[in-house]
């Protein structure tokens, strides 16, 4: 049997997130003394200069006597995040291609542009 046939058989049950150029696969597996285990990979496309592109992976075992305290972690740290910074997504403001509403959208009132950034980077040097 090849290791593709090994793979297919070991799989129990899936479930996929895609996520922007991410995407997450949720896997239940066996293993060769038939209990179960998890692998959470994080499968993210990469783009090259020539226009092809490929993927980069990552991928996490989670055993069932780490799924106790592997939930309790994991929500302590979402909901610190949550309560910390909200759940308004900031993120694509570091990709090269984030643009602005104010400056991509002219019919946004004032209520609704949100603060320049340059406040943030004028320094005047003599303050300090």
């Amino acid at each position: 049997m090849g290791n593709n046939d090994m793979m297919e058989k070991e799989e129990i049950f899936s479930k996929v997130l895609r996520a922007g150029r991410r995407t997450y696969f949720f896997d239940v597996r066996a293993t060769k003394a038939g209990d179960y285990y998890l692998t959470i990979t994080e499968s993210k496309k990469f783009t090259n200069d020539d226009g092809s592109f490929h993927y980069k992976k990552h991928k996490i075992y989670l055993y069932k006597e780490d799924f106790s305290e592997f939930n309790s972690i994991l929500a302590e740290m979402t909901d610190y995040i949550i309560d910390e910074k909200g759940e308004e997504v900031i993120s694509e403001r570091h990709q090269k291609d984030f643009k602005r509403e104010e400056y991509t959208n002219n019919e946004t009132t004032s209520e609704e542009t949100p603060k320049s950034s340059e406040s943030f980077t004028d320094v005047n040097f003599e303050d300090i």
